[in-house]
């Protein structure tokens, strides 16, 4: 399938402060951010034209541009402005939302502490991915070859460019060999998360899920912790290592791009997506269409 590539399509961008035709939005090639991975972002939805959990994601995206020692120079409130006028500006409804800050082109070095901190948001339309009766045939992953870094050698806690490169590695990797996508240790060996999204497994009714020590404790993995406990779902969160899996029920993935989303294989270990799953898809969708 033929996809418009990005930097040719229509609509509106926000950059800097400014809202501007989506084909002038563009960028210098001696930029920090591209060079250096200086530059943190944010993955967000629109449903029904209103940003799920917009300032929380406002909020991640400041502190992650703090851990990478810069400063985003707007508030969180100015941030969820600009997020909800790009989706009025561009008539959308569901989209996704997409705000990068990276340091500019003033200086071209490791150190670049005078360097501008640039701001764009931009919106595009990705429905969901399946609806829930094709969801619950579950998608396959892969087990990664890459692992997420030991927090002592990684911003981990921050929404950061650079550490999605062993992602799409992986990602790549998994397509190539027919998964969907690809499950990813830590760096003792531990079950961690997908290359996007959070993982969950059941045994017995209760949901099991890695602690979020070197990888993000996402907005959305926070969301169905609560949709599950508020449904009276035991959830514990825990070291889960690969072998374990021979021995749970059900697993699935979540994020702002996958939303709920149960799996039928990790790797050599098979899963019969069930009612956890398909109930925590229903609970998603009626919590971002309030």
């Amino acid at each position: 399938m033929s996809v418009l590539p990005f930097d040719q399509r229509d609509g509106f961008i926000w950059v800097n402060g400014v809202l501007m035709p989506w084909q002038d939005a563009k960028l210098h090639v001696l930029s920090h951010g591209l060079h250096y991975g200086s530059s943190v972002f944010e993955g967000e939805r629109a449903y029904g034209g209103k940003i799920f959990k917009i300032t929380e994601h406002s909020e991640r995206f400041r502190k992650s541009a703090e851990i990478l020692d810069f400063e985003i120079p707007y508030s969180v409130a100015e941030l969820d402005a600009a997020k909800q006028l790009v989706v009025e500006k561009n008539g959308m409804q569901s989209c996704y939302v997409r705000p990068v800050a990276w340091r500019g082109s003033e200086m071209m070095a490791v150190s670049a502490q005078n360097a501008t901190i640039n701001v764009a948001i931009a919106v595009w339309d990705w429905p969901s991915m399946f609806d829930v009766n094709e969801k619950m045939r579950g998608i396959r992953l892969d087990i990664a070859e890459y692992r997420r870094p030991d927090p002592a050698t990684a911003p981990c806690h921050a929404k950061a460019a650079g550490l999605y490169m062993i992602c799409t590695i992986s990602k790549h990797r998994a397509e190539r060999r027919g998964y969907a996508d690809a499950m990813m240790l830590d760096w003792q060996g531990r079950v961690a998360e997908c290359t996007g999204a959070n993982i969950f497994f059941t045994k017995d009714g209760v949901i099991h899920t890695p602690i979020a020590d070197c990888f993000l404790d996402g907005i959305t993995r926070r969301t169905v912790i609560d949709l599950a406990r508020a449904r009276g779902i035991e959830v514990v969160q825990r070291r889960i290592m690969p072998e374990e899996l021979a021995t749970l029920d059900e697993c699935f993935i979540c994020g702002t791009g996958a939303e709920v989303t149960p799996v039928s294989e990790v790797g050599p270990y098979k899963f019969t997506p069930g009612q956890i799953s398909r109930t925590l898809i229903e609970d998603y969708t009626a919590e971002v269409n309030k």
